[in-house]
């Protein structure tokens, strides 16, 4: 681990100016993944800013939804009565990710930001686009059975690994952003970018931008809906495949269907398609195939993750059953 400066911020502005004045610094709340990266050699800062002291970490109902602040803890999240009564999704998908005692530490700021656990992004003797741009992508090729069957390049084909920000695609949540040129908002879903020919950026964060929380709207999906994960081992672990599904159903038709990914591409992947084909229909298990056989267009292998052709389509099918009631 390299050497490096600390400090405390005890404000947004005071956070944001110290890394407006500094290339190398970083924001620092829960660690949980930062100092992995930073163990491994991937992540060199030249100065920690630490924002734990800042207000970021009420939830709260507003008018049209509920604010989360950007350093609430995942496990406070998962709990809060108001998140488990409007936003059972999101409740299930924090529960769902790593361990109760990672919960604990990580904050919903630091979740949206963690990098991809791929093996050659961590391994710094491989040779990796997003850790050393240009350099090439070992998982092509290599052993990518983790890896992305949406949205990937020739550069890169590493997947996003968190649970929430699956479930936060599919609630169309939107991100609160402090900056440089002072506050804005962000879709959720325009937060995370595919690798194209950049896959060193995660995000369309801005230099010296801090998350300082996300807005959920009401919607009426409560009753309706699951958070499927399929991995390797029951807790812990990455996902192979997960999904976000929400329903709004009234007398046995769909009003309205929300579906996300985990686990497929280098960022949350909404199935916008399949959330229309599904408008309207019965809840039915035809019409969840047919919602499942239209996501998967466009989906391609690499060889090990072949498998996740044929496991993505049938975890929506189940997704889609769980949160039917069917």
């Amino acid at each position: 681990m390299n050497q490096f400066e600390y400090t405390r911020a005890n404000t947004a502005q005071a956070a944001v100016n110290a890394l407006s004045k500094e290339t190398g610094a970083v924001f620092l709340a829960g660690g949980t993944n930062l100092v992995d990266l930073m163990k491994r050699g991937v992540s060199q800062p030249t100065r920690l800013v630490d924002i734990n002291g800042l207000p970021m970490d009420k939830i709260e109902q507003t008018a049209t939804g509920l604010r989360i602040g950007a350093l609430a803890k995942n496990a406070d999240v998962s709990e809060h009565e108001l998140v488990k009564k409007h936003f059972p999704l999101l409740s299930m998908a924090f529960k769902a990710g790593a361990s109760p005692q990672l919960r604990n530490m990580a904050t919903v700021g630091g979740n949206m930001m963690q990098r991809t656990r791929c093996p050659y992004f961590y391994d710094t003797a491989m040779r990796c686009n997003k850790r050393q741009p240009g350099s090439g992508c070992d998982a092509i090729g290599g052993y990518n059975r983790m890896h992305a069957i949406f949205g990937a390049s020739e550069q890169c084909i590493a997947v996003h690994p968190s649970d929430m920000c699956v479930a936060l695609t599919a609630l169309d949540a939107t991100i609160t952003i402090s900056g440089p040129k002072g506050e804005r908002k962000m879709a959720f879903g325009d937060f995370h970018r595919l690798p194209g020919a950049t896959p060193d950026k995660d995000n369309n964060l801005q230099k010296a931008e801090l998350i300082t929380g996300i807005t959920i709207p009401f919607n009426k999906l409560s009753a309706n809906s699951h958070y499927l994960k399929v991995r390797d081992r029951a807790s812990y672990a990455f996902a192979l495949v997960s999904v976000a599904a929400a329903l709004d159903i009234r007398n046995g038709v769909i009003q309205e269907a929300r579906l996300a990914m985990g686990g497929v591409a280098h960022k949350p992947w909404r199935l916008t398609e399949a959330e229309k084909a599904l408008k309207g229909k019965a809840a039915d298990l035809q019409n969840f195939k047919e919602a499942a056989r239209i996501a998967m267009l466009g989906a391609k292998g690499y060889g090990y993750n072949d498998f996740k052709l044929k496991l993505a389509p049938n975890a929506i099918v189940e997704g889609l059953k769980m949160a039917g009631g069917v």
